[in-house]
């Protein structure tokens, strides 16, 4: 794409065009980008109507559900209306309203070692939408293989936690999670409930992060998790270290290419 903006791109990103550090430059650099969403949920709703909006040139949704009543609590994506259609066309109604210039890519299926390598292939970044720790680790070793980041994100009642994970010098998840625990393990949102505004507060932390690291207008954090905490109303980062006996990277992540 050129760098020749029309009146009414001029219009929607005039937000943008005068932000010291990024302009049209930044700009540029979104509209060039590619980014695969895995998840069109509660991380994922908030994540793809932000990148949407900010003027993402591509952006490739993947999910295998439906939208149901329950989800509408906090999968703002989606709305009553779409009730009953697959998730990444519920969001592709809302997001080519938000912003037609945002070329949707709808996948209507699960994440899954069959078609992961596909999926990824073309991205410039992954961002997780899911609520599945295996998920999680396919798309951690597409990303490794890939050579690209893994914006990372996790909620669960009350609290909610992301970081940018596959970045060179960095750790991947499974530096955090070396195996992948049983689906069990994790407390089901169903049975122990989660607050409305937690997924999207991790949402747009995820959005953000995916668009510093395109556009570089800051340095991408190396190494840290954003924790939420709605009962405190708090965002708090910890340290993550890579691990030397990572059975994914050995410790040594791969880097990232430039979109």
């Amino acid at each position: 794409m050129s760098g020749v903006w029309s009146q009414g791109e001029r219009e929607r990103y005039a937000r943008h065009f005068v932000l010291p550090g990024f302009g049209e430059s930044g700009q540029q650099k979104l509209r060039r980008a590619r980014a695969l969403v895995v998840g069109v949920g509660g991380l994922g709703s908030p994540v793809a109507l932000y990148l949407a909006a900010a003027g993402l040139g591509t952006l490739h949704l993947v999910d295998a559900d439906r939208v149901s009543v329950s989800n509408l609590q906090r999968q703002i994506v989606h709305g009553t209306a779409t009730v009953g259609r697959p998730k990444p066309e519920s969001a592709a109604v809302r997001l080519a309203d938000l912003n037609p210039a945002t070329l949707l890519e709808l996948t209507m299926a699960r994440f899954s070692s069959a078609n992961a390598r596909t999926l990824v292939r073309d991205a410039d970044i992954v961002v997780d939408g899911t609520d599945n720790l295996k998920t999680r680790f396919l798309i951690n070793e597409a990303c490794l293989e890939r050579g690209i980041p893994f914006v990372y994100g996790a909620v669960s009642q009350y609290e909610g936690q992301t970081g940018v994970l596959c970045l060179s010098g960095g750790p991947c998840y499974r530096c955090l999670f070396p195996l992948c625990p049983p689906e069990d393990a994790v407390p089901d949102p169903e049975r122990v409930g989660l607050l409305a505004v937690v997924p999207g507060v991790i949402g747009t932390l995820q959005a953000a992060a995916a668009i510093r690291w395109i556009t570089r207008y800051a340095e991408t954090p190396v190494g840290r998790l954003q924790i939420y905490d709605a009962r405190l109303g708090e965002v708090f980062s910890i340290e993550i270290a890579r691990d030397p006996a990572c059975p994914a990277c050995g410790g040594a992540t791969g880097g990232s290419s430039t979109p």
